[in-house]
Formats: C-alpha cells, structure tokens, sequence
C-alpha cells in the first residue's frame, strides 16, 4: 500500500532538510528502542528456555495460560513488531 503525505508551511527555510534530517532521527530512535526491547525478550528467552518465536505461538495457541510474565513478555513482542514495522517505513519512504 503507497501512502502519500503533503506538507505546506509559510516558513521561508527549506523544509525538505527539515523533514529528512526528522526521519532519520526518528529511524535512530526507533533502532535504540528495538535493540531495548530485544534485550527485554532475550532476558525472557533465557529465563524459560525457549525462543520468543516458540513462547509466541504457544501463548497464542493457550499452551502456556496467563502468568503474569507471558503477559509481559507477549506485550515485549508486540511492541517489537510494532517497532519494526515502524522502522521498515520510515526507511523505505521516499522524499520528492
């Protein structure tokens, strides 16, 4: 899906600058906060042995039940997938 965004402002600065120099700063961010969350999952891989791909689609599918741990740890992998796909796009943007 192509998204398209328009921006005007009055301002006499070139915005294009602006814009570019934001996005890059946001991807720099939003790498920082990946890196954080994936040590959060890696703690919860370590401490129940098993990959969070594994814990993903065994909590999904109610193997595990609700301990409060599954609960955080499923919200640590939400969050991460959230974060990607938010990094993915802002990556893949073109500015013309």
């Amino acid at each position: 899906m192509s998204q398209q965004v328009r921006i005007t402002s009055p301002a006499s600065v070139p915005l294009r600058p602006l814009i570019e120099a934001a996005l890059r700063d946001e991807a720099r961010l939003l790498e920082w906060s990946i890196r954080r969350t994936l040590e959060r999952l890696r703690h919860f891989e370590t401490r129940y042995g098993m990959p969070s791909e594994e814990f993903e689609r065994r909590f999904q599918a109610g193997e595990l039940g609700d301990h409060p741990d599954f609960i955080e740890w499923f919200g640590e992998l939400t969050f991460y997938h959230l974060l990607l796909a938010q990094r993915d796009a802002l990556l893949r943007a073109d500015i013309h």
